[in-house]
């Protein structure tokens, strides 16, 4: 019952818009306006950098938020994956998800939203170290494509595809515990697999029209106005 109650609440608190109610407050309806993304790339194209860097801190606080409450109240902040029961990493993961969701389909948007990007990088950056650090090289992805690409959601669709890689890689390089049988620890490994790959899936999902446009040769560049990504 508590996970459910921490999943509701996360989904609630990652549905608020706050890039439209960003916008709003300037008098714009930040849908109108550039791509009608309510990231922090349209923000930031629409309104000025300051503001979109505001969006991108907010969202990704929404996602963080409900991460960090759950899982200091439930003791897994700082532990390991092979460190967590299934039941306890599941729990954790469905309150990430759920923020997510609420920021691709938020209830006060009538179930639209955006891409999703610094929502699911704060989610997962507070599920430390177990997806934190894998988050934080997938940023590395994005701003190491960006200095070269300068397109953002090329940035974006690379370091999705990089986050199940890093996962991968950080799982399964540790030794298992002597007290682990192999089922057991590929059981403890699965939640931080599955959720790097769904959330990959559904941000390239979020960014197939950019794909079409990228094949196309008409996906703008960083500076010009542009397709967004968050």
């Amino acid at each position: 019952m508590t996970w459910i109650l921490f999943i509701l609440g996360a989904y609630l608190i990652g549905s608020i818009p706050f890039g439209v109610l960003i916008a709003r407050a300037k008098g714009v309806d930040i849908r109108e306006h550039g791509s009608g993304n309510i990231g922090a790339t349209n923000v930031g194209r629409v309104l000025g950098r300051r503001l979109g860097i505001a969006c991108f801190l907010l969202d990704a606080g929404k996602g963080a938020a409900p991460v960090l409450i759950a899982g200091n109240m439930h003791g897994l902040l700082g532990e390991e994956a092979m460190s967590i029961v299934p039941r306890e990493s599941w729990g954790w993961i469905a309150v990430a998800m759920a923020a997510l969701v609420g920021h691709m389909a938020s209830i006060f948007l009538r179930f639209k939203g955006g891409k999703g990007v610094a929502t699911a990088f704060g989610a997962l950056l507070a599920i430390w170290p177990m997806l934190g650090l894998p988050a934080l090289l997938a940023l590395a992805a994005w701003i190491l494509t960006m200095v070269f690409v300068r397109i953002v959601s090329v940035a974006s669709m690379i370091a999705a595809i990089a986050l199940p890689v890093v996962t991968i890689w950080m799982l399964w390089s540790p030794s298992v515990p002597m007290e682990l049988t192999p089922s057991e620890a590929f059981s403890r490994q699965l939640p931080a697999l599955t959720i790097s790959i769904l959330i990959a899936a559904l941000v390239l999902w979020r960014h197939r029209s950019n794909f079409k446009r990228i094949i196309e040769g008409t996906e703008e560049r960083v500076g010009r106005q542009s397709t967004d990504s968050t």
